[in-house]
């Protein structure tokens, strides 16, 4: 690692005066330090020298302004370096300033670095605090939802970004707000095949929607219609009963044989969670019950190979065919469970899950690869 003088040697190579080739090679060597653990630890300890390496994402060479945004796409991935980021450096108004530019061209770098700053609900509440403020997140869908919007960046990761924001009550609301159509833009991308990061993105939005149960009803009515954009991504091509296909939307009924469902094992649990959400309240299962929904995931649960989203698929067909809870327990999410049971259900939960993981090793001869955690975009 670099001693204090070694540091501020190299710092003092990151300024505007320096020649680009030695700008350019000082930078390598914090790039490479930013792409492990220890590295970004040391560099959280130096915000003078986070602050000059920054100021390097508004140098003339696109080489080296590339460099930079990957460095910061490394460190904050790394949460303890998020108020440093946030607080010391100030990274969040250039950010937000470039994300909003139509012809920048390291648009889908500043996305990937938001989205990771915003994972945490801390620095989360700091990032919306500033979006608020500023671009507003009329703005940040509006760009979301225009593919085009900027002829050098994908802003695919953008997808990720509302789902981050919308853990928080005020983003939610937003989206919600009846008098703006702001969810209902937002359900076509559900089948996105373009990106899975856009269309994972959208997925957790709505998943995060649909924890404020009094929007249920409005969710499922007519004026928004979500069932079928949650359901259309679990659907295959099996067969119904003709009894079966007369019941469900209009969108899936009859499918062709070439009907593909959600390619992402992650995806489709979140769209089960959002399905399961919305069954927390005696109106939401009515609906599901009278809309059909059982039959879609009744043959998504005999398709299903991934052990996490067969054990969510099962939660879903327990609550659709199963007897509704007694007086007074009608809305899951108003109903207190006793921490000892608590821990109970999630003990549960972990042994069935490696029960399943066992049967299904011994079957496959491997165990299944683990979703994996944080990731770094190197």
């Amino acid at each position: 690692m670099l001693s204090e003088s070694e540091a501020t040697e190299l710092q003092s190579f990151l300024t505007s005066g320096t020649r680009p080739d030695v700008r350019g090679q000082a930078l390598e060597y914090f790039l490479g330090l930013s792409g492990h653990r220890d590295g970004c630890r040391f560099l959280r300890s130096k915000p003078d020298l986070l602050v000059s390496l920054f100021a390097l994402t508004s140098d003339p060479s696109a080489d080296i302004v590339k460099d930079c945004y990957t460095i910061f796409i490394n460190l904050s991935a790394d949460e303890t370096l998020h108020q440093v980021l946030v607080s010391e450096v100030k990274v969040l108004p250039v950010l937000l300033k470039n994300i909003v530019d139509p012809e920048y061209l390291f648009s889908d770098q500043v996305c990937k670095i938001l989205s990771n700053l915003t994972r945490h609900q801390k620095t989360c509440k700091t990032v919306i605090k500033d979006f608020l403020e500023g671009v507003g997140l009329a703005q940040l869908v509006e760009i979301f939802c225009t593919e085009v919007y900027n002829k050098n960046a994908k802003l695919h990761y953008l997808g990720p970004l509302l789902s981050n924001l919308t853990q928080l009550p005020e983003a939610r609301n937003y989206m919600m707000d009846k008098d703006r159509c702001v969810i209902q833009r937002l359900l076509p991308f559900t089948q996105y095949h373009t990106s899975a990061v856009r269309r994972g993105g959208v997925i957790g939005t709505l998943r995060n929607c649909c924890f404020d149960h009094s929007h249920h009803d409005w969710l499922l009515s007519d004026a928004v219609d979500i069932l079928p954009f949650l359901l259309l991504p679990l659907a295959g091509p099996e067969e119904l009963t003709e009894e079966e296909n007369d019941g469900l939307p209009v969108d899936l009924q009859y499918l062709p044989e070439d009907k593909k469902r959600e390619e992402d094992p992650d995806t489709r649990k979140m769209l089960l969670e959002t399905l399961l959400l919305l069954t927390a309240t005696k109106s939401g299962r009515k609906t599901l019950q009278d809309k059909k929904v059982y039959p879609i995931i009744r043959e998504l649960h005999r398709w299903e190979k991934d052990v996490h989203v067969g054990v969510t698929c099962e939660k879903l067909i327990q609550v659709l065919i199963g007897d509704e809870p007694e007086q007074g327990m009608e809305n899951v999410m108003e109903v207190e469970i006793p921490e000892d049971v608590q821990e109970k259900l999630k003990k549960a939960d972990i042994e069935e899950l490696q029960e399943l993981e066992k049967k299904d090793s011994d079957s496959d001869g491997a165990e299944k690869e683990q979703p994996a955690g944080l990731i770094r975009f190197i």
